[in-house]
């Protein structure tokens, strides 16, 4: 079944007679929100709030860079096309903005330069509108039962489906006043989430949420009667956002489980991205680190999204400190961080761009790039001169001098020396065929896919250059294929990767932390990284693995060296 996800920021605000489960400060502005007026949710003509009044846009300077600001802060993955002139019908009230010119990574209509509210020329004939995207791409089913009742009586879920003896109101409105709810529940059942301060209400409650997660409240609300609740993919995001603002921690934890489904299942990486987001307002870590760690693995495809130009200044100071992040080389991670600040233009002040720079580890750039670097007129180099010649310098030193020389310095700057996951060709190997194949004669006697052999140079240090080890990358699907090399395997695929040649000599200064990436072969989605211990690695089944994987009979492994210095 396709369903699509619908990542907005959920409102749940209480004040007077509305009672805020937020500070002051923290409550939602209607100032600038926006709205579409349509047959169908995703498209309409764009209403925009200002003054206490809705108002419409004019369509001059209407482009895609406006509508993918207005999808987006919709919660909608993007946006596909405009419509002017007041194809979705003439609007009412004022004409508030007019001449738009977006750059589309704003997060709201209201911050991109207009000529200001209510200075027009236009008339309601000429309201713009806009068709989003509905995350189509996203096709799952999966939905999980959570029960949290330890013994609760069944009846108390019963309770609530009869409303039999219910003494207070909670009446559930989006917060554009266009539709609402009203549950009547036992204010004895809610007094047990304090957060709700149930004693000092008059006996009815008023809540704002967004009109998106209305199917869902009910079912939130036995759940703090009954403690089971189903969790699918479509309704995780409003319960999880609904636990929060009740304090309900264990449904917070349960149903982050349901994001981390999420995760692989979308290739455009807008829901990663608004995942993360997500949680850096709700301060859930586990569901940052998650969101980080996919991202980390396919970072080189997320470069290539349109999404890469859209993610925040704090998601990119959390990529770039990772060393699990999955890049060709070091230098490709400079240029396409360089492509962002470009793109991202007045939005990323100095001392930000200064600060993403550091993160970058020149001493892990190769040498012959470090070279054409130092003659290049990028942006970095052209604002931060002084800074990026200083890791250039430290990038030559670190190719040119002993270990013996660098050894003390690495104590006090131990992530410049820390690899990333460098793929490019120099580093790693791949084996795509995951066929078993039980012809003794060919598998034996070397027409066998599944083991490859390559070279690489002891370390990335230039020093190292001309000192090879050898490597042998093998994949096991069968017993009998273990068997062969004496190697006891209790479950399949199983990798081996093997060094041989001069590896030995170098032992006391460096070290190989090697790993295995899974790729799925038809969609390049990296869904699994891990190490090997004493050569071998073995692959996790799909229950037990972080993530899940969403090609279980068609993936690849990618054998990658990574040479430290002890």
């Amino acid at each position: 079944m396709v369903m699509y996800i619908l990542w907005t920021l959920l409102f749940f605000h209480v004040s007077a007679q509305r009672w805020t489960l937020f500070d002051e400060e923290s409550k939602p502005k209607r100032e600038g929100r926006v709205r579409l007026v349509g047959d169908l949710p995703s498209s309409g003509r764009v209403e925009v709030y200002h003054d206490g009044q809705w108002g419409t846009v004019c369509d001059d300077g209407w482009d895609l860079a406006e509508a993918q600001v207005v999808c987006r802060q919709l919660g909608f993955p993007g946006a596909i096309s405009v419509t002017p002139g007041g194809q979705y019908g003439e609007g009412s009230g004022s004409v508030w903005l007019d001449d738009m010119n977006c750059k589309g990574s704003e997060s709201s209509l209201s911050e991109c330069c207009f000529k200001g509210w209510g200075i027009t020329d236009c008339s309601h004939k000429e309201d713009a509108g806009v068709v989003c995207e509905t995350g189509t791409n996203i096709t799952t089913d999966h939905q999980f039962f959570l029960d949290n009742s330890l013994g609760l009586s069944d009846d108390l879920g019963l309770l609530f489906d009869s409303g039999d003896g219910c003494d207070f109101r909670i009446n559930v409105q989006d917060v554009s006043e266009e539709s609402e709810l009203t549950f009547c529940v036992h204010s004895m059942i809610l007094m047990i989430y304090p957060e709700l301060n149930i004693t000092n209400n008059s006996g009815n409650l008023t809540v704002d949420v967004s009109q998106t997660c209305h199917p869902h409240v009910s079912a939130f609300l036995r759940y703090l009667y009954s403690r089971q609740i189903d969790v699918s993919i479509t309704s995780a995001q409003c319960l999880h956002q609904l636990a929060f603002n009740f304090g309900v921690k264990k449904l917070i934890e349960d149903v982050g489980r349901a994001f981390t489904l999420l995760i692989p299942e979308d290739n455009t990486f807008h829901t990663q991205v608004s995942m993360f987001e997500y949680g850096l307002r709700t301060g859930d870590l586990v569901l940052q680190e998650n969101v980080l760690q996919y991202l980390s693995w396919n970072f080189e495809f997320l470069i290539s999204s349109p999404v890469w130009s859209t993610i925040s200044f704090h998601m990119m100071d959390a990529l770039l400190r990772r060393s699990d992040l999955i890049v060709k080389d070091e230098a490709f991670l400079l240029e396409a961080l360089e492509r962002w600040i470009q793109d991202k233009g007045d939005e990323i002040s100095s001392d930000q761009q200064a600060s993403l720079l550091n993160h970058i580890r020149f001493l892990l750039i190769p040498v012959d790039k470090l070279y054409e670097m130092q003659f290049s007129s990028s942006i970095l180099h052209r604002n931060h001169e002084k800074l990026y010649l200083t890791g250039l310098l430290r990038g030559f030193q670190f190719n040119a001098l002993p270990f013996s020389k660098i050894r003390n310095q690495m104590y006090n700057t131990s992530s410049e020396y820390l690899p990333r996951i460098y793929t490019g060709d120099e580093w790693s190997v791949f084996i795509n065929d995951t066929t078993v194949n039980y012809q003794y004669h060919n598998y034996y006697y070397g027409q066998n896919n599944r083991i490859q052999s390559f070279s690489t140079p002891a370390h990335p240090s230039a020093l190292y250059k001309e000192q090879n080890v050898q490597w042998q990358a093998q994949v096991f699907l069968s017993n009998q294929e273990c068997s062969y090399y004496g190697i006891p395997c209790t479950s399949f695929p199983v990798a081996r990767f093997l060094a041989s040649g001069n590896q030995n000599m170098y032992t006391s200064t460096i070290r190989y932390s090697n790993r295995l990436i899974l790729t799925c072969k038809n969609e390049n989605n990296i869904f699994h990284v891990q190490d090997f211990k004493n050569d071998m690695a073995v692959i996790p089944n799909n229950s037990s693995m972080g993530l899940p994987n969403p090609c279980p009979d068609d993936y690849s492994f990618r054998f990658v060296v990574r040479p430290e210095y002890i």
